[in-house]
């Protein structure tokens, strides 16, 4: 079984920062809820443009799609779309 760190990268939206915020204190723990991530401690620092960056560790290599089928971590998802960008970790200046 091989796990995966991730660099989950959340840009919020004008106006958003604290809705975003409020989501992804409910991420990591519907993740290790539904056992989709390691005990590994999650890793939560802001970048200098405001871009939020999420460090955790997928419990095995079918964990994320198994995240992308699951409603609750959907739910959550879902509702982060509507308040960020997701991007990816070159965007980032530093």
């Amino acid at each position: 079984m091989s796990c995966e760190i991730v660099f989950a990268c959340y840009r919020p939206h004008a106006g958003k920062e604290g809705a975003l915020k409020e989501l992804i204190a409910k991420h990591v723990p519907t993740l290790l809820k539904y056992e989709l991530i390691t005990n590994r401690p999650p890793i939560l620092v802001q970048a200098q443009d405001g871009t939020f960056i999420e460090v955790f560790e997928w419990r095995s290599e079918s964990a994320a799609q198994q995240a992308h089928e699951h409603p609750a971590v959907g739910k959550i998802w879902e509702a982060m779309g509507k308040v960020c960008d997701f991007a990816p970790l070159e965007a980032l200046q530093e």
